[in-house]
């Protein structure tokens, strides 16, 4: 019989460590071959080693404390009565609270501890402090960002009713937005030469300030050229985030910890879509949106506190030119990203529009549609973070730009229940390429110029968006449908399979420097 107890009150200090702020205290009993298990220093989610007879602490886990101790009894019939008691503080920031209770749910485990074996919820590879720490704090940028980026989208369709602007003026704005890239360009090439941490937090901070300018825009011009400004700085943050991902995390979890930041990313912009019921108040109450990013501000500080500069960019490596011995796998990115671009920028930044004029949707029903079909997309982006790691990123990527390229143009070609179900269901196939696509772009360049090639994939991939909005809000003017539009571009993804199957490497589970020779140390001589 197994009876738990576990208490998220602090336990005293215990060995000069600071205070634990969760506990879990297990009693069994148990027979004597399971008694010296349990007095094995774990190799699982923590690998432990022994301060004590019968206590252990952590030699590597996403831990900034922790110990275990045992205790040991003799319960009659040759067996024992065992009361583990483990304290833990996880080094997790802002996000520790959602996974102290599947911690205390691991550790209570009393079997396979040497299995060295992650559970379903963890990242493939274990953590250590460092690598929760760091993207603990990339997501709570991501979250900035995710509000950030998708600002314009939610709010221009209300913007036009205020100015009385037409669609082709819409899909132009939305376009020249995009010219905001060419800054996120020098920005990230900047990183290259002075570092990620600066450039990370100093554009996403700078972002929120711009973005806030949008609320006193007199026309959509000036509401295009603040958003062009606030758009750049925050594709800048988004590059960096998956930058210094990239650079940190363990070789078998980096698409997992690209899924976890587009989890957090698009929490960031679902809370656009919680807002946007404000946009109805009044002809002028999208204005309010634009208000919220400043209190981006102070969290981004509280970032900045504990952030620490990439490991990769403080180690040495030679500064590389863009194209030296990895032209092909720039081009071949450039212009798969840039064709995905030509079709998810319209579909998800005219979606608003399409819903209102032709479908009759109220802003409220449309954040509606959006929350209920774009929020299963998370387990999309869970699944496919994981299998991008274990399984490997080729197929993956094909299978879910196809069908969720397929499926989301059914849902603009239906109505009634369908077209819910096929947003739906494409949603979550689309979601399970992204952290594979969004891991490829850093894995697959040297450190001294990662940056550099990764904004040029960025500026290509804008540049199809840009494309993708002209052509469906044209062709949208003169059908009256974005249907048509859309049809159209689907060609856009199915290539893009193609380039996957045939011209993309597999990086799962392999080193930057195994990718990338050039980051290779010399041999001491």
């Amino acid at each position: 019989m197994v009876a738990s107890v576990c208490s998220g009150c602090p336990l005293p200090s215990t060995g000069g460590l600071p205070e634990p702020v969760a506990s879990v205290v297990t009693t069994s009993v148990v027979d004597p071959e399971a008694l010296d298990e349990l007095l094995c220093p774990r190799d699982d989610i923590v690998r432990e080693r022994r301060v004590g007879e019968a206590a252990f602490e952590a030699v590597s886990g996403p831990f900034r404390d922790y110990r275990r101790e045992v205790a040991a009894v003799p319960a009659g019939d040759g067996r024992v009565e065992v009361t583990e008691r483990t304290s833990f503080r996880l080094a997790i920031p802002f996000w520790g609270a959602l996974f102290v209770w599947p911690m205390k749910r691991e550790l209570r485990r009393l079997t396979d501890r040497q299995r060295a074996q992650q559970p379903v919820w963890a990242p493939p590879d274990r953590f250590d402090a460092r690598a929760a720490n760091v993207l603990g704090l990339l997501c709570t940028v991501a979250l900035v960002g995710g509000y950030l980026g998708t600002l314009i989208s939610q709010t221009i369709t209300f913007a036009i009713d205020e100015f009385g602007s037409s669609k082709t003026a819409e899909g132009t704005t939305l376009a020249a937005v995009r010219v905001g890239v060419v800054l996120s360009l020098v920005l990230v090439a900047t990183a290259d030469r002075r570092g990620r941490r600066r450039m990370l937090l100093g554009s996403t901070a700078a972002s929120c300030v711009t973005a806030a300018f949008g609320a006193v825009a007199p026309n959509l011009v000036m509401l295009g050229v603040t958003q062009t400004l606030s758009r750049g700085l925050s594709t800048t943050a988004v590059l960096l985030v998956g930058i210094v991902a990239a650079e940190e995390m363990p070789k078998g979890s980096r698409a997992y910890a690209v899924s976890v930041m587009a989890m957090t990313s698009a929490l960031g912009a679902g809370i656009s879509l919680w807002a946007l019921p404000l946009a109805d108040l009044h002809v002028r109450g999208w204005r309010i949106l634009y208000l919220i990013p400043l209190l981006g501000l102070p969290v981004l500080g509280l970032v900045g506190r504990h952030l620490p500069e990439s490991r990769r960019f403080v180690a040495p490596h030679p500064d590389t030119p863009v194209v030296s011995g990895h032209g092909r796998r720039l081009w071949v990115l450039a212009a798969s990203f840039f064709l995905i671009s030509s079709f998810t920028a319209p579909a998800s930044q005219l979606l608003n529009d399409f819903l209102r004029e032709e479908r009759g949707f109220s802003a409220g029903r449309v954040a509606l549609f959006v929350a209920l079909t774009s929020t299963p997309g998370a387990i999309g982006i869970v699944v496919g973070g994981r299998m991008a790691d274990v399984r490997g990123r080729r197929l993956l990527v094909a299978v879910g730009v196809a069908v969720g390229a397929v499926l989301t143009t059914l849902s603009f070609a239906t109505a009634g229940w369908t077209m819910w179900a096929w947003n739906l269901v494409g949603t979550i196939f689309a979601a399970a390429a992204v952290p594979a696509l969004g891991v490829y772009g850093p894995e697959l360049f040297p450190t001294g110029s990662r940056g550099r090639a990764n904004g040029i994939i960025q500026l290509v991939s804008v540049s199809g968006s840009a494309l993708g909005l002209v052509i469906a809000g044209v062709i949208a003017d003169r059908t009256g449908s974005f249907t048509d539009a859309m049809q159209v571009l689907l060609v856009g993804p199915l290539v893009v399979v193609v380039l996957v199957l045939t011209l993309f490497p597999e990086t799962a589970r392999r080193e930057l420097e195994e990718l990338n020779p050039e980051d290779v140390p010399p041999a001491p001589a």
